[in-house]
């Protein structure tokens, strides 16, 4: 149900404004937006520079300037002044973080009269001179599993020692000599805490914030810091940056992280959106300009699959994206049934996921023990959801997901980068693809159709780093 403006709608709404695209056609009535025709959807200097102006003479404040978009904020009633529009706010139904059995529902906000999901259109307004249109941000969701407190040690779980072992990772490290060293990962999520976990391994890197954020020495969420422990179990060698972005700015975020100089080598993506079905909404449209516009200039996207979301921007063909193996303590290899793998009805022929890290399995994903900021909110709450006997408070969490999933793909990624940095994202992939190791047994997220492991669950199959950095060295077998 839709509500006119009402105490539903923030005091700052975020969105992204398209100065008219060089390419003649605006990204909102694009079809398929990729590496091939994002530079279509890029806006000459003069048109942004007339945007900013205009935009903040109207009372918004221009929070960053990208290669195809503007990212905006003001009170709602800004928007309907200027854009001669109404806003409102629809509650819809989402899978919670950390409970993908458990529903709640999210605030998200469209204009009355939206010529597509989530755009206020320009048409017949002044602002047509220099803008196409302007998306608003829709919440994002991280796609973790559950949390808890390091329980009884009798209970059976994963450390990331295990993550690099299992996914070959730690025979690279010792027999290879190969770390990741020097390249440039980026992720954008929640941010960034040190912790001793992080200190006693001697890693470590810098938090950037993106648009919105603050105090980058704080992740109140805690599942950047989680997360990122898979990225530098796989490859703690990496020049490591978070991009501590807003789950409603999203797409501020990923343009923070793919505009760093140096470029990023990688971005690792573990926040999305659900999209089962067309339209794409205005925001995807923007952020599949973003996306395509970091592939074609060489930076490897890797995105979580979803735990039983119909994730993008993993859907979208220029990344990777990633589902989620189950290996059990005997060492069975299974398909994640809390992992997403799904046909996309956004793109001809796209399947999800490519390949898969390790995820654990209904009902929380309860899997691998990971450092988590003392106090936040997986530290606390997603602790006392969880089924194993926790309590909040020590700094450490049990918990998978495709969240889990995406950095360990990353840290493989940065690996083959350090062997060969001439790879294009599409080499990195193939790779990756090639060497997986296939499942058989299992299945998929029921929300996401409950693929079998042989119809597609697992895509190419596991990652495996070391048989991926043997193909590179032109070794076999």
């Amino acid at each position: 149900m839709a509500y006119s403006i009402d105490n539903r709608l923030p005091r700052r709404v975020y969105a992204h404004a398209s100065p008219l695209s060089q390419g003649g056609t605006s990204l909102f009535d694009a079809g398929a937006i990729t590496a091939d025709n994002a530079e279509d959807f890029v806006s000459e200097d003069a048109v942004v520079r007339e945007a900013e102006r205009e935009l903040t003479a109207a009372g918004f404040t221009v929070l960053d300037s990208g290669p195809a978009t503007l990212n905006i904020a003001g009170p709602p009633e800004a928007y309907q002044r200027y854009f001669e529009t109404v806003l409102v706010t629809e509650e819809r139904e989402v899978i919670q973080p950390g409970a993908v059995d458990l529903r709640r529902t999210r605030t998200f906000i469209d204009t009355a009269k939206a010529d597509l999901p989530g755009l206020i259109s320009t048409k017949g307004l002044p602002a047509a001179r220099f803008l196409e249109g302007v998306a608003l941000e829709q919440p994002a969701t991280t796609l973790r599993g559950g949390a808890g407190i390091l329980p009884d040690p009798d209970f059976w779980y994963l450390t990331t020692e295990d993550v690099a072992e299992y996914l070959g990772a730690r025979r690279v490290h010792d027999e290879e000599r190969i770390t990741g060293a020097g390249v440039r990962l980026t992720m954008v999520d929640t941010g960034w805490e040190n912790h001793p976990y992080f200190d006693e391994r001697k890693v470590g890197g810098r938090v950037v914030l993106g648009p919105g954020a603050a105090d980058p020495e704080i992740d109140e969420d805690g599942h950047g810091t989680s997360e990122s422990a898979n990225a530098f179990a796989m490859a703690p060698g990496v020049d490591f940056t978070m991009v501590k972005a807003l789950e409603t700015n999203l797409l501020g975020g990923f343009v923070t992280a793919a505009r760093q100089q140096p470029r990023p080598q990688i971005i690792s993506m573990s926040l999305e959106y659900h999209r089962k079905s067309p339209p794409l909404e205005a925001i995807d449209q923007a952020l599949s300009v973003a996306v395509s516009l970091a592939v074609r200039d060489g930076i490897v996207v890797v995105c979580a699959g979803g735990n039983g979301h119909f994730a993008f921007p993993a859907q979208h063909p220029d990344v990777i994206a990633v589902g989620g193996v189950h290996r059990t303590e005997s060492g069975r290899l299974e398909a994640s049934n809390y992992a997403s793998a799904f046909t996309s009805a956004l793109y001809a022929g796209r399947t999800v996921p490519d390949v898969c890290g390790l995820v654990g399995m209904r009902p929380d994903a309860t899997y691998i023990l990971l450092p988590t900021p003392r106090g936040s909110t997986i530290d606390q709450e997603q602790a006392k959801k969880a089924q194993d006997g926790t309590t909040p408070g020590d700094g450490w969490a049990l918990l998978s997901g495709t969240s889990a999933a995406a950095p360990q793909v990353a840290g493989a990624c940065a690996l083959l980068l350090e062997v060969d940095p001439r790879l294009t994202p599409r080499d990195v992939r193939e790779v990756l693809e090639r060497t997986a190791r296939g499942v058989d047994e299992g299945w998929s997220n029921q929300d996401t159709g409950g693929l079998s492991a042989r119809a597609g669950a697992t895509g190419h199959g596991l990652l495996r780093a070391d048989a991926a950095v043997d193909l590179l060295r032109g070794r076999t077998g």
